[in-house]
């Protein structure tokens, strides 16, 4: 089942960064998400929403970072979170 999410996560990158590059995110992500339903050729999914937040999540948060020069106190205000809650998160995600 890991490969499947593997292959799904794939899929996922590769049907925004090919087919709608220039289109709004809920368009991709919704786009993406059908791609993913149909790969699953049968096989049941799992831990979905799990996959779709680290997958957004983790390069909101790299970027924020970045914009911010590395400011987690800032980092956190914009994105409206805890500064706890995102040093919670970049640890998850090994950033």
């Amino acid at each position: 089942m890991n490969d499947l999410n593997n292959t799904a996560t794939t899929c996922f990158a590769l049907a925004v960064a090919e087919e709608l590059s220039h289109a709004p995110l809920s368009e991709c992500v919704e786009t993406a998400l059908k791609d993913y339903f149909k790969h699953l050729d049968g096989h049941p999914a799992a831990n979905l929403y799990e996959m779709l937040l680290a997958e957004v999540e983790a390069p909101l948060f790299k970027a924020t970072l970045e914009h911010t020069n590395g400011n987690q106190s800032r980092a956190a205000e914009i994105l409206g979170l805890n500064r706890g809650t995102l040093r919670k998160k970049l640890k998850t995600y090994g950033l």
